[in-house]
């Protein structure tokens, strides 16, 4: 039997910061300096913003991103990070409630469902996708639903491991 410290069983039953990567967490921290620096660290704790605001940064960050502009000009961090950095300051304004929440009226319950649902029903009525151009080129001979099947059996393989290791031990 292996000892382990007495602090391990509860430790392991907490919120582990292990599991982010700490790249990305440090090149969000310095994306939140900037932010502290030029608007005062914290200032979202204390003075409600909009969530518009920091909707559409996260958003139009990813967008410049996807078009191909990895850095943003004005401080040359990553775009990705830039939005992280904008949906950290939204979600800990959501937790402190000290935002205003300008969302637009809901739609309706169970509508993304529909859309995806419209989606499998296009993939199922044209099964046999063009490679799609990219910047590095057209994937030729890339089969997407060949890599499906290959993705489902990987978890089918890492399910029945699993399903092994929780079985009483004889």
């Amino acid at each position: 039997m292996t000892k382990t410290n007495p602090k391990d069983v509860p430790g392991v039953r907490k919120a582990c910061v292990s599991y982010v990567p700490a790249g990305v967490l440090m090149e969000v921290a310095v994306a939140m300096m900037e932010g502290g620096r030029k608007y005062a660290r914290h200032s979202y704790r204390v003075v409600p913003i909009l969530a518009s605001v920091y909707y559409d940064a996260a958003i139009g960050h990813l967008v410049s991103w996807w078009e191909g502009e990895d850095d943003d000009a004005e401080s040359n961090m990553h775009h990705v990070t830039k939005a992280i950095a904008s949906l950290v300051v939204l979600r800990d304004s959501m937790m402190t409630d000290c935002y205003d929440d300008d969302r637009p009226p809901k739609l309706p319950a169970g509508w993304r469902e529909a859309i995806n649902k419209k989606a499998i029903e296009l993939i199922d009525r044209i099964p046999d996708c063009r490679p799609p151009y990219t910047e590095k080129g057209t994937y030729d001979g890339y089969d997407f639903m060949t890599a499906l099947k290959e993705v489902d059996a990987n978890l089918k393989v890492q399910d029945d491991y699993f399903e092994r290791q929780q079985e009483p031990k004889p």
